[in-house]
């Protein structure tokens, strides 16, 4: 984590505007996390962002969710997101994901991939590096992923970096009862 201490303290019920709680309303019932806590200080942009991140995360994204997940893992690792990576460790084990999978997606496309899932981590570290898939990476992806699925990819990646950007310049905090990986600390 970038930050030890918040930027925006994540709100607590009691502090929500009637806007606000309105913004958070798509997560209840249920605790509602840090990260839509501390975006609720501008509860216009948290409603649309999670029209955004909705999509992203839903069956209209034509990755499977497995694929999903490792492009969301390796950007938010990239991107040095210890919340991001801490939330996804336990959305991609349910989504097929192993822990040793997960380890490998730390060490990048060569860590003993397939070759599909070595040119999903190569997308992600092509649009981290430079905001674009090169001809080989967008050929590999073609021979497996549909145009609309390679679009998903890009639109994944995406978001999950300016999740990851909003993450680490708000210093929003893990929540209660996760750990930080060890890879993850002091960036």
């Amino acid at each position: 984590m970038r930050l030890t201490k918040a930027r925006f303290a994540p709100l607590s019920d009691a502090e929500l505007t009637p806007e606000q709680a309105e913004a958070l309303e798509p997560m209840r019932p249920g605790p509602v996390l840090n990260i839509f806590r501390t975006l609720a200080h501008a509860p216009k942009a948290l409603a649309r962002f999670n029209q955004w991140g909705g999509y992203v995360l839903s069956r209209r994204n034509d990755l499977a969710p497995r694929e999903r997940e490792i492009v969301i893992l390796r950007t938010g690792y990239l991107c040095k997101s210890g919340y991001e990576w801490t939330q996804h460790v336990r959305i991609g084990l349910g989504a097929g994901l192993t822990e040793d999978e997960i380890e490998r997606l730390k060490k990048g496309p060569d860590a003993g991939w397939s070759a599909a899932d070595a040119a999903l981590i190569r997308a992600s570290d092509e649009l981290h590096a430079d905001q674009f898939i090169g001809d080989a990476t967008w050929a590999e992806l073609g021979r497996r992923l549909t145009d609309k699925q390679r679009m998903d990819v890009v639109f994944t990646a995406a978001q999950y970096t300016q999740v990851s950007m909003m993450l680490n310049t708000f210093g929003v905090q893990l929540d209660a009862g996760q750990t930080l990986d060890p890879d993850l600390k002091g960036f």
